[in-house]
């Protein structure tokens, strides 16, 4: 009999990539069948997953017996929360998160792998008081950590799909491009390719619980500054992209007002602190070395989703 992976979010970037990368490894593939959970099992993407051979059910966070049915008999359990700004993300994420852990729980789920993220707050000494999108999934992380079950935590840095959405250069005139931002040029993110990479390390937790329960692995390929994330952008694009620091008030204008005092807190976060706290550079060599598999640098992204500059 082999193994049940639940597999939350099947459908999403890092659900997707987790499936994907126990499917494809041949010893996981054996080891463990997978089960995948959605709102939605008409989709067109959860079709496509049943015909690989993941069951799909449905599966909702705000509603428990959902949760609960699709955790019975399952090994491992892999959960992430979708962060909602709508000026609760906090709330959000902790009555989320505890939901999918306590449901856990009560099926009598063994192992659990939690998407997790920093806590800016305790980070910063309570400075930064509006990233609940990453404090509330570190309360969530440390009320796991309480509970009766065997837990490890994959904290994903970046997204590099943010590229081609949140922040993606801009036309400034000329045929010349700029990415805006309000901190430093030499700001770092850990960036990572969320589809493709998640599950190279989730596929490295299940080979080998032990030795990752109760760690946190900072998930990215490896630390960019802007300037480099820029320099990358125009050599894959063949077009000049170049980095603009506005003052913050300006680059805050940009945003959908709920949206504004969580971002703007991030990116302070990022350049003040780091994206992992102290020692960050390190966390992240580690945790990339830690992965199955080859992780995908930012040039190799770009040429797989190019840049889409008009």
């Amino acid at each position: 009999m082999s193994k049940v992976l639940v597999v939350l979010g099947a459908t999403g970037q890092q659900g997707g990539s987790v499936i994907n990368a126990v499917l494809e490894d041949a010893q996981l593939s054996k080891e463990y069948s997978i089960r995948g959970t959605t709102r939605d099992p008409t989709q067109a993407s959860a079709q496509a997953l049943a015909s690989k051979g993941v069951e799909i059910v449905k599966a909702d966070v705000e509603d428990t017996a959902s949760l609960k049915e699709a955790f019975q008999g399952a090994h491992t359990v892999f959960a992430n929360t979708v962060t909602v700004y709508d000026g609760h993300a906090y709330e959000h994420e902790v009555a989320h998160g505890r939901a999918l852990a306590d449901a856990a729980v009560a099926a009598g789920v063994p192992h659990y792998i939690y998407s997790t993220l920093p806590n800016a707050g305790k980070i910063s000494g309570g400075t930064l008081k509006n990233m609940g999108h990453f404090d509330g999934k570190e309360e969530v992380e440390q009320y796991i950590r309480t509970l009766p079950l065997k837990s490890a935590f994959f904290a994903p840095g970046s997204f590099m799909s943010n590229f081609g959405a949140t922040m993606t250069p801009h036309p400034v005139g000329d045929g010349k491009y700029a990415l805006f931002n309000f901190v430093s040029a030499e700001t770092k993110l850990p960036l990572i390719d969320t589809a493709r990479d998640t599950g190279k390390w989730i596929a490295a937790i299940l080979a080998d619980f032990p030795k990752y329960e109760g760690k946190v692995l900072s998930a990215a390929t490896e630390l960019y500054s802007f300037n480099q994330i820029v320099d990358a952008m125009s050599k894959a694009s063949g077009k000049p992209v170049a980095y603009n620091q506005l003052p913050e008030q300006a680059w805050r204008s940009f945003l959908p007002p709920t949206m504004q005092d969580n971002v703007a807190e991030m990116m302070q976060f990022f350049q003040d602190y780091g994206y992992y706290g102290e020692d960050t550079e390190g966390k992240v060599k580690w945790s990339a070395i830690q992965a199955k598999g080859k992780l995908t640098t930012l040039d190799e992204y770009f040429k797989t989703s190019p840049l889409q500059l008009g």
